[in-house]
């Protein structure tokens, strides 16, 4: 699923709190920040099932497999529901739990109650959602789950976007 931004530029990231790669609170992160090189972004909620099964699991699969390469990666609760347990503190169990060391940020609804900004932005479709962005600053991947051989591929320049 695509949702409509593939070949486009990605948009900023507009998340309001960030940990950073030792659980710190810091400033807010920005795409410029992360370099020109890939930017894989991951986004999720604590309580999703899916999360957890697939997602985090596949996340730490493309930041092992590379390590050799230049790609920057943050991770973004993007909580459209559930705000009572996808939390800020949430963050932290997160990165403990699957021994990330990495940018994590959380965006909940607005005060209007309107989706995270980044969600309208990026036009996720929920959580797990990867997306992929190339040196240029281009969607080359928007979509759930991934598979990391697939992500290696484009990265590589075997495989076209998808």
């Amino acid at each position: 699923m695509a949702n409509g931004i593939l070949g486009r530029q990605a948009p900023e990231l507009t998340i309001p709190y960030w940990i950073d790669a030792e659980g710190k609170e810091r400033p807010a992160l920005t795409l410029k920040e992360l370099g020109p090189r890939f930017r894989i972004l991951f986004f999720y909620q604590h309580w999703c099932p899916g999360c957890h099964t697939h997602g985090f699991p596949s996340l730490i699969e493309i930041i092992e497999g590379t390590v050799s390469k230049d790609v920057a990666f943050a991770v973004v609760q993007t909580t459209f529901e559930g705000a009572y347990v996808n939390t800020r503190d949430k963050l932290l169990v997160d990165r403990e739990r699957y021994g990330l060391r990495i940018p994590i940020g959380h965006e909940g609804r607005s005060a209007l109650g309107d989706p995270p900004t980044t969600m309208e932005n990026y036009r996720t479709g929920g959580t797990p959602w990867f997306v992929l962005i190339d040196p240029a600053g281009i969607v080359v991947r928007n979509g759930f789950m991934v598979v990391a051989d697939d992500v290696f591929a484009l990265i590589d320049g075997k495989i076209g976007a998808s």
